[in-house]
């Protein structure tokens, strides 16, 4: 039998890319900056050739850092998980790490255990979609984390995200302009998930201020593809053009589409608006109104925070906490 083939090693990039083996190992590592550009050419050109990877749980073992992040996503089904996620792979690929994600799939048993997994990977920063509240285990862990849309009480950490307040502000003046004057408002249920929770708050008081007649629907997740009671008792006394429904998310806004589908209510004389855009609003008719997140750029932001407590750098990367959305008006909104 033929003997597999040998692995190229460090000492082999460095030979045809005619530099010393430190050159190359910097040029795996955080200080890849301090090489010239066309000798992080010529490094990258050879190990091309020679298909050399770094063994990055080597360098973890040997005290010269993994390389490596770990991503904890709630739902890795949700279109927004997703979005964020590619802007997150991008910024590792640029700074030079590489990518853990794990999915809790809202279990907060199964958030514990994937953190012990990443630990065990020793991954050097975490970037956390939180379901639960897992403060402790993250207190004692002592790895560097970011938390991406929601907090966790207790826990001393940047939160990267849209800026749910102007979202709520956005969207009441949208309606408002349109004539609307009441509001059935639709979410899954808020309970430890600070996003849903601060976008209800924001809502409940300023629909009062702005004068809006307004009602909510909380959507478990085990009746959230069946909320159309709901929203047939709130359409019916309601004249066309005068009510209109706001979705905190895009599992509310899928739902409530399928139930104006299911009803035959009519979108526009009855209005439909939802937070975060999801590929199919603006391909049913009429199209659904939206506000639309900047997902790669919250991931991306996301990276840069981490980067910033793991690298130490002289002049720190900019970043943006909070994140502007993005109207996106079609004619489910235009009585």
């Amino acid at each position: 039998m033929p003997s597999p083939p040998t692995r190229a090693t460090l000492i082999d990039v460095a030979k045809l890319a005619g530099t010393s083996k430190s050159s190359v190992s910097r040029f795996f590592g955080p200080e890849r900056d301090k090489l010239s550009q066309s000798l992080q050419q010529r490094v990258a050109e050879a190990a091309a050739t020679l298909g050399y990877h770094p063994n990055q749980m080597a360098r973890g073992l040997k005290g010269g850092g993994s390389r490596l992040l770990g991503m904890m996503v709630a739902d890795i089904r949700n279109p927004f998980s997703v979005a964020v996620m590619h802007g997150v792979e991008l910024a590792c690929r640029d700074f030079g790490y590489s990518l853990i994600v794990c999915n809790t799939d809202n279990d907060p048993a199964l958030e514990q255990h994937h953190l012990a997994t990443l630990a065990a990977y020793q991954v050097e920063g975490l970037i956390i979609n939180a379901v639960g509240q897992p403060g402790q285990a993250l207190l004692e862990s002592g790895v560097p984390v970011v938390l991406l849309d929601r907090d966790i009480h207790h826990l001393d950490a940047e939160v990267i995200g849209l800026d749910n307040a102007l979202a709520i502000d956005m969207a009441l003046t949208h309606l408002a302009q349109q004539g609307y004057r009441s509001l059935l408002y639709v979410s899954e249920a808020p309970e430890h998930t600070s996003t849903r929770q601060a976008r209800l708050d924001r809502f409940q008081k300023q629909a009062d201020a702005m004068g809006f007649s307004r009602q909510t629907l909380m959507l478990s997740r085990q009746d959230i593809d069946t909320p159309c009671a709901g929203l047939a008792a709130f359409v019916e006394p309601h004249a066309p053009g005068h009510c209109a429904v706001l979705c905190a998310n895009g599992n509310a806004t899928l739902a409530m589409a399928r139930c104006f589908k299911q009803l035959d209510v009519a979108m526009g004389p009855v209005g439909l608006m939802g937070i975060d855009e999801l590929e199919w609003c603006e391909l049913m008719t009429p199209g659904v109104t939206t506000l639309a997140q900047p997902t790669d750029s919250i991931g991306r932001d996301a990276v840069a925070c981490l980067v910033n407590q793991l690298e130490r750098r002289a002049t720190p990367l900019a970043f943006h906490s909070r994140h502007s959305p993005r109207l996106l008006a079609r004619g489910s909104t235009a009585p």
